[in-house]
């Protein structure tokens, strides 16, 4: 299994839409082959600043949502609401 977090932070202006955007692909992007878990978090101290969470069967399973109009049609909407680069991690779980 590979886990994927990605760190989005946001104009504060832009949380809105990006939540309601979140909400509209979360079942979509769930659905898409491989991927077992889809998580959003916010950070409580500062507001603008996402953490989402995502389980794949492997990275080729990632790879192939990457390279899906649904990954480029979610990202474009996106990525014209970040307040500073995205980062990403893909992990591999060894306990829990």
């Amino acid at each position: 299994m590979l886990v994927r977090i990605v760190k989005l932070t946001f104009k504060k202006e832009n949380i809105a839409s990006f939540e309601r955007i979140f909400a509209e692909t979360r079942q979509k992007i769930q659905a898409f082959k491989g991927c077992t878990l889809l998580e959003l978090y916010q950070d409580m101290d500062n507001p603008a600043v996402f953490f989402t969470q995502s389980h794949w069967e492997d990275a080729k399973c990632l790879d192939d949502y990457r390279q899906s109009n649904l990954f480029r049609e979610t990202w474009n909407k996106t990525k014209v609401l970040f307040d500073a680069k995205p980062e990403a991690w893909s992990l591999s779980k060894k306990m829990g």
